[in-house]
């Protein structure tokens, strides 16, 4: 096992933010974590949605957002799971899933690295289209994986950015004061965030949040 995650540590290896979150982008990411967790334990269940295709979508989102812990603990998840090491390695690439991309998954990975390069913010369209071609129900668990993969990402990048600090590679465009205060103000809003999320599944609010700009589609 060792020997086969080696290139994805290589790929994890990272001295400088691909992205950084805002806590108030972490905040509201946060907020649509409960509804989407519930949703990813209830595929665990009833299968609807292969898990090794969860772990794509999830490799997807963590590609665009470059967070070096996540991309190396969800690889090694991914490898326990039966994925092979090349294909992991392909989507924690620069170019994604290339070839290792099966075609009747191949929108639902154009979303969630959609779903990323937006911020979590997607427009409407780009949802329906998933909806369209998998069904509602799979498209949920489609946005919920990508959701809570976010919520990871912001979180993992400032951490990535401090364990690397601690070993003696601090990233080129961070400070230690900015890794601090993304991460104990993040953990500090969480639970917050959390039980608004919770409040806004009891009231039956949807778990979905789109771009609404009229900005040329």
């Amino acid at each position: 096992m060792e020997s086969d995650i080696t290139s994805v540590k290589t790929i994890s290896s990272k001295v400088e933010f691909k992205r950084k979150f805002s806590l108030r982008e972490m905040y509201r990411a946060a907020v649509f974590a409960p509804k989407a967790m519930s949703k990813l334990i209830g595929n665990k269940k009833s299968k609807l949605v292969d898990q090794n295709f969860v772990k794509r979508i999830q490799l997807a989102v963590t590609e665009v957002n470059g967070c070096a812990i996540c991309s190396y603990g969800h690889a090694k998840m991914a490898l326990r799971q039966g994925m092979d090491n090349e294909e992991i390695n392909s989507f924690l690439s620069e170019s994604g899933g290339g070839n290792f991309i099966k075609p009747e998954e191949a929108k639902a990975i154009l979303f969630a690295q959609y779903f990323a390069d937006s911020r979590g913010f997607p427009k409407k369209y780009a949802y329906d289209s998933i909806v369209k071609e998998y069904g509602e129900e799979k498209a949920q668990i489609i946005l919920s994986a990508s959701q809570m993969m976010i919520v990871g990402n912001m979180n993992g990048i400032p951490l990535s950015a401090f364990l690397s600090r601690l070993k003696g590679k601090p990233y080129k465009d961070s400070s230690l004061f900015y890794e601090f205060r993304i991460l104990i103000l993040g953990i500090l809003f969480l639970p917050i965030a959390i039980v608004h999320g919770f409040i806004r599944g009891f009231i039956g609010l949807p778990n979905e949040r789109f771009d609404k700009s009229t900005d040329e589609e």
